[in-house]
């Protein structure tokens, strides 16, 4: 299983700390490493896997730097050894020359970005800030908001975007082969109300106006899903209005909507400024089904014939996340010390006094059998609701 948690380079399994993959490569003998320019003393800081950024440890750094996220910070000579050292021993396990893949700027391809309000600004911002982290990959990266997103990597747009298990069974039903090859986030849809509102439960809102994301998105498949497992439909039983965060905010904050199924980090601003929590999907899901895991709401999804074809590129993506992932679960504070970057102004100080509990906890640090076995218990639950017609022929996920 990939894990984040407790990385080591000398690890077999893959890791957010070896955010390179599990690849013979990555594991050369200290003795080997003189020709990659690599000191024993530089391997061992490396090794370390705890770095500070901006004060905080970062798994996969030199721990005896300190990384500053302002665009203009000079780079450590040291540091890029190590990396590009790192990064070469990687490419070659996959069979890609360091001196090819960097002339040509990076394994080129095309990626989605999260949109205004959505919990993937996130690690947008600390890719944008540690560039380490995407090293070996020349990403375009695709803005676009939760339900967006997966259109646009119907349409070709881009290689890959967030994907759920829903979502992708739909999608191969219908005859588009989509995978999911990495994590990105768990569940973390809220239902919200104002303070000072009666109501005290999802179904107490039965025949009122509520807003939440398109229908086309994860979040709202797996809401409906939670809601249908307590005996509420919410397209019959609710006036649903969809939108995108932002422009679910506002809906929210004007009066025109009695309650929203709010995302990180729109949650937390909501709440920050007097709203009430009366629900959370991801705690619906719990207690109708007694599974304990965490609702892996998306990933890295591909076609799967790009994901097949460009395994080198789809593991390089794969491993960033669960690299950054692994960084923010070790340091929650970086959701906080970011909040400018997800959209949340210096004066909301009790919306970002909530972000390193209610954001930084839903990053999914792993892709292992866990997160296999809670997406195909998802799709069980979508097809005995008649949410799903059947369970695709093929897994809605992949190792790479």
């Amino acid at each position: 299983m990939y894990d984040a948690r407790t990385p080591s380079l000398h690890d077999n399994s893959s890791t957010a700390g070896n955010f390179f993959g599990k690849n013979p490569a990555a594991r050369i003998a200290t003795g080997g490493l003189g020709a990659a320019g690599i000191s024993s003393a530089d391997m061992l800081a490396a090794d370390s896997l705890d770095a500070t950024a901006a004060g905080s440890p970062m798994p996969g750094l030199n721990p005896t730097l300190r990384i500053d996220p302002r665009d203009d910070a000079p780079e450590s000579v040291s540091r890029r050894r190590v990396a590009f050292a790192l990064i070469g021993m990687a490419l070659a396990g996959l069979g890609v020359s360091q001196r090819d893949a960097f002339a040509a700027g990076g394994l080129p391809v095309k990626l989605t970005s999260g949109g205004p309000g959505s919990a993937e600004t996130l690690a947008s911002a600390l890719f944008k800030a540690l560039p380490d982290l995407t090293q070996g990959l020349d990403i375009d990266w695709v803005g676009g908001d939760p339900g967006q997103v997966q259109t646009l990597l119907l349409s070709g747009a881009v290689q890959s975007s967030a994907y759920g298990a829903l979502g992708a069974a739909e999608a191969q039903l219908k005859g588009n082969d989509i995978v999911i090859f990495g994590p990105k986030i768990s569940n973390h849809g809220a239902w919200l109300v104002r303070g000072d509102s009666p109501f005290q439960h999802p179904r107490d809102l039965k025949g009122k106006r509520i807003a939440t994301l398109p229908q086309t998105s994860d979040t709202y498949r797996q809401a409906r899903m939670a809601a249908a497992l307590h005996g509420l439909d919410l397209r019959k039983d609710f006036e649903v209005i969809h939108g995108a965060p932002i422009a679910n905010l506002a809906l929210f904050n004007r009066g025109d909507v009695d309650a929203i199924i709010a995302i990180e980090p729109t949650a937390s601003r909501i709440i920050g400024n007097g709203a009430r929590e009366i629900a959370n999907v991801a705690a619906q899901w719990k207690e109708a089904t007694g599974d304990s895991a965490p609702l892996f709401l998306v990933g890295n999804g591909g076609r799967r014939d790009w994901v097949e074809g460009n395994k080198p590129t789809a593991k390089r993506v794969a491993d960033a996340f669960l690299a950054v992932n692994g960084l923010i679960r070790k340091d929650p504070e970086l959701a906080a010390r970011y909040h400018k970057a997800i959209g949340i102004p210096d004066t909301e100080t009790a919306a970002i006094k909530l972000l390193p509990d209610r954001l930084a906890r839903i990053f999914v640090p792993t892709w292992g059998d866990a997160e296999f076995a809670n997406i195909d218990r998802q799709l069980a639950e979508a097809v005995k609701l008649g949410l799903l017609a059947k369970k695709p022929d093929r897994p809605v996920y992949t190792r790479v």
